[in-house]
């Protein structure tokens, strides 16, 4: 497929997407978030392609946030709309049943930052910065970031961002809780690979029950998640991979993943 403002290189069992309009420190207009819910689509549905890695082109900046000059001409409708459409793409990729690892290579502020808490996991290398300045704009952040900031760095730290518009460091993002990993920029997509690998090596139907069993689990009671992480446990028996996986380690060889 094509794009104009994205790129995907796929590199079986790993491919990388990458936002590219580095001369607006790529910006998400809404050409590009149509580019990426296609592209992330097609990804969905290639069997060879296991975890997914995001970033943006050049130094500067994952995703330096939305296109201001589109948000100017929102009113009510058109932005409850706009905000809908950004939620949606960022669920799917939030839902995909595969890993998606922000890989955070500068700037993630506003819909950037939101984008990267979309992901399942997030490397920033040691320049980046993240935050949710909307409210500088007269806005809210509104493709997710009022609903995931808090539940990855809990309400406290969260309202302090939102409501200051403040840009923290990588170090200060993984103090709290918002990055997974922070490494030196040079090291980012080597470190970003290497982690890909190492998940990819593991049955794809296990990892996708495993990030639906997390994710749904944090909705529920204890005992509502161990009832669904025992139900995702049983049909991962049912499956081809569980039989070649435990008949690998019996018999003391690699694997074949057939995602059956």
């Amino acid at each position: 497929m094509n794009f104009e403002n994205i790129l995907i290189e796929k590199r079986a069992p790993v491919a990388v997407v990458t936002i590219n309009r580095p001369k607006v420190l790529n910006a998400l207009n809404a050409a590009t978030l149509e580019e990426l819910s296609l592209g992330i689509e097609d990804l969905a549905t290639d069997s060879s392609i296991r975890v997914i890695l995001l970033t943006g082109e050049g130094p500067k900046a994952f995703v330096a946030g939305a296109d201001i000059g589109e948000l100017v001409g929102l009113n009510e409708a058109t932005g409850r709309e706009y905000a809908i459409r950004g939620q949606q793409i960022f669920r799917r990729i939030e839902k995909l049943g595969k890993p998606v690892i922000a890989c955070i290579n500068g700037f993630a502020l506003g819909g950037g930052c939101e984008l990267a808490m979309a992901c399942t996991l997030r490397i920033a290398s040691d320049s980046a910065r993240m935050g949710q300045p909307e409210v500088k704009l007269g806005v809210i952040a509104g493709f997710g970031g009022t609903q995931r900031l808090s539940r990855l760095v809990g309400r406290g730290a969260a309202m302090k961002i939102l409501l200051s518009g403040a840009i923290v460091s990588a170090n200060e993002a993984l103090r709290i809780g918002l990055v997974d990993e922070v490494v030196a920029a040079e090291e980012l997509m080597v470190r970003a690979e290497a982690l890909a690998m190492e998940i990819a090596s593991n049955a794809p139907i296990a990892l996708q029950r495993t990030m639906i069993a997390v994710d749904s689990g944090l909705d529920l009671s204890l005992d509502d998640g161990l009832a669904e992480e025992a139900r995702h446990f049983g049909q991962c028996c049912a499956t081809k991979d569980k039989a070649e996986g435990t008949g690998a380690f019996l018999a003391k060889r690699t694997a074949i993943w057939t995602g059956e």
